[in-house]
């Protein structure tokens, strides 16, 4: 017994040595993960925003009935109330610009952050890109902010260790670490899909949206997005290239300006693929419009023209195709894998930003309406396009357009970004006035 007491007793000595020597010897506990922490962890912030949540309105079926419309105002409206969210975010230089998700910023009146020295301030929104779910906000101190500057995405490897830093469900300054699980992920989330996320084993939770996703040394290789529903074990965040192009693009201009390359799909049907020798299994996008002098035109893309990849990315229809033009920027190359004439081709495509009377064509092409605005906002209908879908629901020159699928026509570019989303669609909801009252009518799209 006495010599049991005495091993156990030299085992613990063994350990409890060990422990102290450990304790002295940083190359044992000070990993590059707790330096990349220490490092990068004062230049996370935690972002509270506060908006005006309006109750909904049980008369919406009566709207422009002046009747119901003044009984809504009476009862309803002023019991608006202030609703708070939460999210991350990440200083990237020292001008005080954050980068963070626009989900975490959407409809914001208010905007605060709170640093991990206790500062909290107020921050203002510079621009946001609901494609890319990117917006950068920025805040200003008399004080220095702590800051890092961006890495790079292009040639991050599937396994390699990353760190993940933000405040989910509120927990502020929450450190979790994993690997690079995929690349170039394609996930849905409501009606819009987004393309070439990093796919992550470290947690990321309600709250963690906005935040860094550092690699083993430190650096910024993504914005981490909580978008997903439902996944365990699996977190996204978008590479630090593809947020870089859209900063650019936010900072100078408060938005991201639309692309196009002068196309027009059809979805590629069964019967049509066994026709054009498609081989098995390969799906793409059908080119019915090549617009004269255009991106696509100048790059040699011709009508019948098969669009089966962009970039490497798969195309499954032309709606899926507009959705990965969504998330490009002027200027940027984009490569487009064809099948033409029964052999594979390429083409390597410079992206512009689409010019005025092409957005004004789209109305007439894919509604049937030619529109001019109107000085009390909105858009007037010039004249309707025989054998439209606008002209087979009733629509009527003089008639006022007053949305589009949700989105309300106060300017051009809210007019511009409601029919770029049209494209690939079937159908587009759109609420119209005609002699003071307003309807809800569904438009089959060209």
């Amino acid at each position: 017994m006495e010599l049991r007491r005495l091993g156990w007793a030299a085992a613990a000595a063994l350990v409890l040595g060990a422990g102290v020597a450990g304790a002295a010897d940083p190359f044992l506990r000070r990993t590059a993960a707790v330096q990349a922490v220490e490092r990068v962890g004062p230049a996370v912030v935690n972002i509270t925003t506060e908006h005006q949540a309006q109750p909904s309105n049980p008369f919406a079926p009566f709207a422009g009935d002046p009747f119901f419309d003044q009984f809504f105002r009476d009862f309803f409206e002023p019991r608006a109330r202030s609703a708070q969210s939460l999210g991350s975010g990440v200083l990237i230089d020292p001008e005080g610009h954050v980068l963070t998700n626009e989900h975490v910023v959407r409809r914001a009146s208010r905007i605060r952050l709170s640093l991990a020295d206790g500062r909290t301030l107020d921050a203002e929104l510079v621009g946001a890109d609901p494609n890319n779910d990117i917006a950068v906000l920025r805040v200003r101190s008399d004080e220095p902010l702590p800051w890092i500057p961006p890495g790079r995405s292009h040639d991050l490897m599937v396994g390699e260790p990353v760190i993940a830093i933000g405040n989910p469900f509120g927990l502020s300054s929450t450190v979790t670490t994993g690997v690079i699980s995929a690349l170039d992920r394609s996930i849905r989330s409501g009606d819009h899909t987004f393309h070439g996320f990093l796919q992550t084993d470290a947690s990321i939770n309600p709250g963690n949206s906005g935040g860094p996703l550092l690699n083993a040394e430190g650096d910024l290789i993504g914005i981490n997005t909580a978008i997903y529903q439902g996944a365990q074990g699996i977190g996204f965040a978008i590479p630090i290239d593809v947020a870089l192009r859209i900063v650019s693009d936010l900072l100078d201009d408060g938005e991201v300006t639309p692309v196009w390359l002068g196309l027009g799909f059809q979805d590629l049907q069964p019967d049509l693929a066994l026709a054009l020798e498609l081989p098995p299994g390969e799906t793409g996008a059908l080119v019915n419009e090549v617009r004269e002098s255009s991106p696509a035109d100048q790059a040699g893309v011709r009508r019948g023209d098969v669009v089966t990849r962009m970039d490497g990315r798969p195309v499954a229809s032309g709606r899926a195709f507009f959705e990965m033009l969504s998330s490009a920027t002027a200027g940027q190359e984009v490569v487009l894998s064809l099948w033409r004439e029964g052999s594979a081709q390429t083409r390597r495509v410079r992206l512009e930003a689409i010019p005025a009377d092409a957005v004004l064509h789209l109305a007439v092409e894919l509604i049937g309406v030619e529109l001019q605005p109107h000085e009390g906002g909105g858009y007037r209908v010039q004249s309707v396009r025989p054998g439209s879908g606008a002209a087979r629901i009733g629509l009527q020159p003089g008639d006022l357009v007053l949305g589009i699928n949700g989105r309300a026509l106060q300017s051009e570019n809210q007019l511009r970004r409601s029919l770029l989303d049209l494209r690939g669609r079937d159908q587009a909801l759109l609420v119209v006035q005609r002699a003071g009252g307003r309807y809800h009518v569904t438009v089959p799209l060209a």
